[in-house]
This record gives structure tokens, sequence and C-alpha cells, in this order.
């Protein structure tokens, strides 16, 4: 799977050939005399494996003339259009359980964003399927950063079309959640805010828990740019709003990895931001950060006797051996 910030595209060296192929091609698929019912003894289910075959191809050139005819086909030819989707679907399916190299990922999800955005309400069973079993196990490959942009608007196209999909979008966020990988959290950190805005609060009330101890994590993280980036949820003022209607349960997960901040972080912006969120909770409710506060300090000394009780005990443990 080519890498396009990383490595040089591999281009055809017959494409000038191809490249008549595809153009008249294209051309008569997007022609107005086009009959449809005559060519559907030649656009065939056969014909369209074929094309999604081709997408695997490494020249860039190829993928996107391929990706205009498939979109012109689905577009066209009605009877086709379940058959294109179960035959993409199965194409990730092989991609995300299986080899997790195709090079036309992207391209597909292009399609895909353009046929999510013509789907009816309410959204079908077999749609919502598609959704939690192809684009979120999505998220744990590898090469995410390839195809990142068109999967999560993909993604942020389904919760728009069906609000009540948020909860599964960011459980299952949260449970492909990158740990040793910066430059990919921060990739989820931008999807999630983005889906965060399309969350209604009856879903937000159901996953606040689980986020926020994510969120808390990558606010006290050592990597400047993820404590940067979580912090900023604080900037969007409906993520902002949704958080002051939860203050009372959100603020104790993340007031640990707050304070540390404000103290001690190596960064100055990320102590500059998190002051502004300290200073956010404190005009909505100062009593709450108050008491958020006294339970943090009886707490450290806990914390300090478990880690001193930890490290007498690997002491002791290398002393025998």
């Amino acid at each position: 799977m080519i890498d396009p910030e990383e490595e040089e595209p591999v281009f055809e060296a017959a494409w000038p050939h191809l490249q008549i192929v595809y153009e008249f091609f294209l051309r008569f698929i997007v022609s107005g005399d086009l009959d449809v019912r005559l060519m559907r003894k030649f656009i065939t289910m056969d014909f369209v494996n074929n094309l999604l075959d081709l997408f695997d191809s490494e020249d860039p050139r190829e993928r996107d003339y391929l990706k205009t005819i498939l979109h012109r086909i689905y577009a066209k030819f009605m009877m086709l259009r379940a058959f294109i989707r179960k035959s993409i679907n199965i194409t990730f399916y092989n991609f995300i359980y299986n080899t997790e190299r195709h090079n036309g990922v992207a391209e597909l999800l292009e399609i895909l964003g353009s046929i999510i955005n013509g789907f009816a309400l309410p959204l079908k069973e077999e749609h919502k399927q598609f959704f939690k079993t192809a684009l979120i196990p999505m998220h744990k490959v590898k090469p995410l950063y390839v195809f990142h942009r068109q999967l999560s608007y993909c993604v942020t196209q389904f919760v728009d079309k069906d609000h009540t999909l948020a909860t599964d979008a960011i459980l299952g966020l949260l449970k492909y959640w990158p740990v040793l990988n910066s430059s990919k959290e921060l990739l989820f950190l931008n999807e999630m805010e983005e889906i965060l805005e399309l969350t209604q609060p009856e879903e937000f009330e159901t996953i606040y828990r689980h986020l926020f101890k994510r969120i808390g994590m990558a606010i006290g993280s050592p990597h400047f740019q993820i404590a940067e980036r979580a912090l900023f949820f604080w900037h969007n003022e409906y993520i902002s709003s949704l958080i002051a209607d939860y203050r009372k349960e959100i603020l104790p997960i993340i007031f640990p990895a707050l304070h540390v901040n404000s103290q001690t972080h190596w960064n100055q912006t990320v102590s500059t931001l998190t002051l502004n969120v300290l200073k956010i909770f404190v005009d909505i409710d100062s009593n709450l950060v108050e008491e958020c506060s006294r339970y943090y300090e009886s707490e450290v000394p806990k914390k300090e006797s478990m880690v001193k009780y930890r490290k007498d005990r690997w002491l002791m443990l290398e002393s025998k051996t």
C-alpha cells in the first residue's frame, strides 16, 4: 500500500494507452444517449467485480478514473446498486480482517461518501450493519492515515443521518484507540470532535464516562500535541455546553490530569490551555472545583504510599533473585 506522504506514486508505463480506453468508456457512461436497458447485457455483476479488482492499482490516475466510472454506473444502473454496495463491503472486510493492504480504499470510501449522502431515512438495517462491522473496525488498521479523511467523512455522514449511531461510533473509536501511536491518536481526537458535534444529549449521557476517561488520559499526555488537541474540545461551543451540563460527573474524572498539567506540564501552551479550562469550570461551578481539589489532595498521600509499597516490593523481589 503506497504512502502518499513518504513514497512516490507508481505510474503505469502503459498509461497513455490505458487513458484512451478509460476516457472513452467514461464519456460513454455519462452520455445522455446511453440506453441503460440495452447496456444491462454488458454492465453485469462480473463486469463490476472486475472493475473493483482494478481499484488496487498503484497508479492514482487509474484509480481516479475508476472512481468516477463506478460512481456513474451506481447512479445509472439502479439494479446493480445493492450488488455494488455488497461488493465494496466484501473488499473492505478482506482489507480489515485479512490483508490490511489495498491501494483503492480512499477512492472506494469517496464513492461511499456520496452513496451514504443519498440514503433515504430511516436508514435500513443493512446500512447500519455496514457502519458497525466495516467503517468502525477500519479504524484499527495500520495504514489508517492514508484514507482517514474519507473514512471520517463517511462516519460523520452516518451519524448525521441517524444520531443514535453516535454511541456506536464513539464506543468504537474508544475500542480501537491507539496507545503508542501519537499521530494516529491525533486523527482519532479530530474525528471524535466531529462526531461529538453531531451527538445529541441523550446519546452523550450514555458514553461520557468512558469518553472522558480517555480524554483525561489525552489531556495528561506528555506529547504536547495530543494534550493540546484534547484541551481544544473546550473551544467548541456545543461540546463545551454538553460538558457543562454533565460537569458534576465529568470534572472528577479529568481533574487529576488538569491539576498536574497546570502545575508541572513542560509545554507552556498546554499549561495555559489547562488553566483556561479550569477557569471555565470555576466560572460555571466554583464549589465543584473546590470539592474536586480537596478530594485530589486527600488522595495524593494514598497514591504516594501505594507507589512506595510497589517499589519496596520490587526491591524485595530483586534482592531474593
